[in-house]
């Protein structure tokens, strides 16, 4: 991978300026509830971090592992729950966050796991939404960064194999 090129497709200053704008829309929306943020492992764990310290707002914070893709580009539609949501959520409004919806196998999956765990209510963040490659149709994020066009990107967060997930900015291989 290392001799392919690098094209950039969000810079930092981007993604920081995109956190400044969601941590004000998720602190005005949960102005006064009982937040629960629950970050999906591992791909938002950069930006569940950034958001999370933007937001100014009291809020438990807790991590769900799930998976979906293995080493691979492609969803595989299979979703598997690696280790549970630690924490009880009856009477929390959670905020489940994530690095990116395609698919949307995953999201609705932990969605649907979270209800079911007699959280409040129930919405989700994205850095990033691939609405092209949606197959649970009726999925919007209630919070997003960016929608990108059909493409894999790689970076803050998101990774090819287990490399790239350090990278500040994210980017594809030309």
């Amino acid at each position: 991978m290392e001799d392919r090129k690098k094209h950039v497709l969000i810079t930092k200053e981007e993604i920081d300026a995109q956190i400044r704008r969601l941590s004000q829309e998720i602190t005005q929306h949960y102005q006064g509830k009982n937040l629960y943020v629950l970050a999906l492992l591992r791909g938002s764990f950069i930006f569940a971090s950034d958001l999370v310290r933007a937001v100014d707002l009291p809020m438990k914070i807790g991590f769900m592992t799930t998976a979906s893709y293995g080493n691979a580009e492609h969803s595989s539609g299979n979703v598997e729950v690696v280790n549970d949501i630690p924490d009880s959520v009856e009477g929390y409004d959670v905020l489940v966050v994530d690095d990116i919806i395609d698919t949307g196998y995953t999201m609705n999956f932990v969605l649907n796991h979270i209800r079911n765990k007699g959280a409040r209510s129930v919405k989700f963040c994205t850095l990033l939404d691939k609405p092209s490659r949606r197959q649970v149709g009726s999925l919007t994020p209630d919070f997003c960064g960016f929608t990108i066009e059909d493409v894999f990107v790689v970076g803050y967060g998101l990774n090819y194999g287990d490399y790239y997930r350090n990278v500040p900015y994210i980017f594809n291989f030309e």
